[in-house]
């Protein structure tokens, strides 16, 4: 049995057909895309029309992530359309309008899939983890937290472990054990975070009894990647944030994790503007 995982996409369409071409040549069982397809990146309606053809004609499963949920706010009566508030989350906006201001597919993406092995033993698979969408899996995260993050049930009564648990969310790409569980992160197909631009994918392999997986680097065009920036109107509409994760997509770090750290609470007070943020935080990086 054969499971490819990819992750956190970020309307990358270049990155997303290069990890598709790795993964048809491997010939997976199962291919799940773990969250994060749209935003924070320049062509979120073709990534978004890819996966639900792949769907369609492959069987391929989804999960959400929280950029969908993101994107999924705009469409609330209550969402605003201008002032500090909106320019923070003017890129969110922008894919919102990408995608037709149509969030139906993006409501229906399921908080996780579950698959079974040949053992009858659970292979599941979520965004972040079993604590809500943005409470990811580092490879600095202990144990003890570990633990918290796999469970479905930490208040109640306990459950069988999976025997594979595979995430995303993080960008940074990891596979260890803990217990009987095969703890898999498979990194950004999309953003990776790690130093590396390349995107990864995860293969999950079950082999005589027991699971194996290996975190797959795939060779793309990155430049052609940044070109969408600016042909798909990316930058400069969806506003001056965008130029930080252009930063991210060519030097595989997080930028606004930092941002918004040091400004976003200053922007949505309208102390700062957002273009000030910005040339103040790329002056000092």
């Amino acid at each position: 049995m054969k499971i490819a995982v990819l992750t956190d996409i970020h309307a990358n369409f270049v990155a997303l057909q290069a990890v598709n071409a790795h993964i048809e040549g491997w010939v997976p069982d199962h291919v799940v895309m773990a969250g994060d397809l749209v935003n924070r990146g320049p062509r979120p309606a073709e990534c978004l029309k890819f996966v639900q053809e792949k769907i369609r004609t492959s069987g391929w499963q989804w999960v959400r992530g929280n950029h969908e949920n993101y994107v999924i706010s705009q469409s609330r009566q209550e969402a605003p359309h201008c002032g500090p508030h909106f320019e923070v989350h003017k890129a969110s906006y922008w894919t919102y309008q990408q995608l037709g201001c149509d969030v139906t597919a993006l409501e229906s993406m399921p908080f996780q899939q579950s698959l079974r092995d040949p053992a009858g033993d659970e292979v599941r698979i979520v965004h972040a983890s079993m604590r809500g969408l943005r409470d990811g899996i580092y490879p600095e995260t202990s144990d003890s937290a570990l633990a918290t993050k796999i469970s479905a049930n930490s208040a109640g009564p306990q459950e069988d472990p999976p025997a594979v648990f595979c995430v995303g969310h993080t960008h940074r790409p990891l596979v260890r054990r803990l217990n009987s569980t095969l703890v898999v992160n498979a990194g950004s197909a999309g953003l990776p975070f790690d130093g590396d631009t390349r995107p990864t994918y995860a293969q999950l392999t079950f082999q005589k009894g027991e699971w194996q997986a290996e975190i797959v680097r795939v060779d793309y065009d990155l430049r052609a990647a940044e070109r969408d920036f600016y042909t798909s109107g990316y930058l400069p509409d969806a506003g001056p944030l965008v130029e930080l994760v252009l930063v991210e997509l060519r030097e595989a770090r997080s930028q606004l994790y930092n941002w918004s750290i040091r400004y976003q609470d200053r922007a949505w007070r309208g102390e700062i503007s957002m273009e000030d943020s910005v040339r103040e935080f790329r002056e000092n990086e």
